[in-house]
């Protein structure tokens, strides 16, 4: 790879007493880019994020984040990672503005009134500072959470789901200043479980039960898994869907709206199974895999690793 590289990391492994919760994963990700992770809840994911950055030991692996070692130089990794977890976690009886400062305290920034005031303009909070932040909607909360993680000026960027319970706007005008961010360099690590947001990553990584399934961009990803995927229209689809779904070469039937996708990865022995349910009140058409239909697929292959 030409670029630098933010994350270099292999054989990342955390086990909570015999429970692999993180197994054995290798990771690159480029300066400048967004790196999204997909995968089921109990996948692994916030594990994982919590490693790279300092606040989990990890049991096993080796590498560079920000080019500090990932298991010896935890403390000089924290000081450069923003992370925003997946529940808003400031004061909300203080202002947005006295939150950020409150956190500019806590990494000792010099000029606090200054860096506070250069977040607030940033993240389109100016006109808000006095408002208290339990009176803010969750999209404004999510907006100050990302202020509150930029303010020390970090290099790398953790999002754990930050976009569950905003509206689609919101999420749209907080995915455009990520991309802003990136443009600037910097490196952004996002969980999610929106396939929409998925897309919108420069590469993705399918974590299931610990495990890395798939990785790379969202077309490799898909050419990766390897999956032919037919649409069928017509009357009474669930009872439809129970018939395909005892079909031994259909990996899995998924509900679309008003049509169903049926996929497998052997084309051929599909094609040929899907003959027997074709009549004329059906209208069948062969699509291009989606990445959802991907990450149905995965789900289903995917082992529990729970004991």
């Amino acid at each position: 790879m030409s670029e630098p590289l933010a994350i270099d990391v292999s054989g990342m492994t955390k086990r909570f007493g015999n429970r692999t919760v993180v197994d054995s994963i290798d990771l690159k990700v480029r300066t400048g880019e967004i790196f999204g992770f997909l995968g089921p809840n109990g996948s692994g994911k916030t594990t994982f994020i919590r490693m790279l950055c300092g606040l989990l030991r990890a049991d096993g692996g080796s590498g560079t984040c920000l080019g500090f070692d990932v298991i010896g130089e935890s403390e000089k990794i924290k000081r450069n990672v923003g992370y925003m977890t997946q529940r808003f976690s400031f004061y909300e009886d203080l202002s947005i503005r006295e939150n950020l400062d409150f956190v500019a305290r806590i990494y000792g920034i010099p000029e606090r009134k200054a860096a506070v005031d250069a977040s607030l303009e940033k993240l389109g909070l100016a006109s808000r500072g006095r408002q208290l932040a339990g009176q803010l909607s969750g999209g404004w909360k999510q907006r100050l959470a990302l202020a509150a993680c930029l303010i020390h000026e970090p290099r790398l960027l953790l999002l754990d789901e930050p976009t569950a319970g905003v509206d689609p706007k919101a999420r749209r005008d907080f995915w455009e200043q990520i991309h802003e961010l990136a443009n600037e360099g910097l490196t952004v690590l996002i969980t999610t479980h929106y396939m929409d947001e998925a897309e919108r990553c420069h590469r993705l990584g399918y974590l299931a039960y610990g495990q890395l399934l798939a990785y790379g961009t969202v077309s490799e990803v898909i050419r990766t898994v390897g999956l032919t995927t037919w649409m069928v229209k017509g009357p009474r689809l669930a009872e439809l869907a129970g018939r395909l779904r005892k079909e031994p070469a259909v990996a899995h039937v998924a509900a679309f709206g008003e049509a169903l996708h049926v996929s497998g990865t052997d084309a051929a022995a599909l094609e040929k199974a899907l003959k027997a349910h074709r009549s004329e009140a059906y209208v069948w058409s062969q699509v291009d895999t989606s990445l959802e239909d991907v990450f149905i697929h995965l789900m289903g292959e995917a082992r529990d690793n729970f004991s």
